[in-house]
């Protein structure tokens, strides 16, 4: 994709371009650049953020069961965090 070393405002962008919804490790600045796009009512296909301590296995099922069960357009303009509860 030609993201790797790509600001947060960059790769948000691209993935409202390609209708993306972007997961990420990121829970330091991405929220804030996410934000920013809905509130200036940009696209915003929705970020799922999972935090560092979450273990691999809890993030697997969480992104399958999300991947399996989500309609599209479903997360537009939010942002959600891993572990689902």
């Amino acid at each position: 994709m030609g993201l790797s070393g790509a600001d947060d405002p960059t790769v948000l962008q691209w993935a409202a371009q390609e209708g993306r919804v972007l997961l990420t490790e990121d829970v330091n600045t991405i929220t804030r650049y996410a934000y920013e796009r809905v509130e200036a009512a940009k696209g915003m296909p929705g970020v799922f953020e999972i935090g560092r301590a979450v273990p691999i296995g809890v993030a697997i099922e969480d992104i399958l069961l999300l991947a399996e069960c989500s309609l599209e357009g479903e997360w537009e303009g939010q942002v959600r965090y891993l572990p689902l509860l």
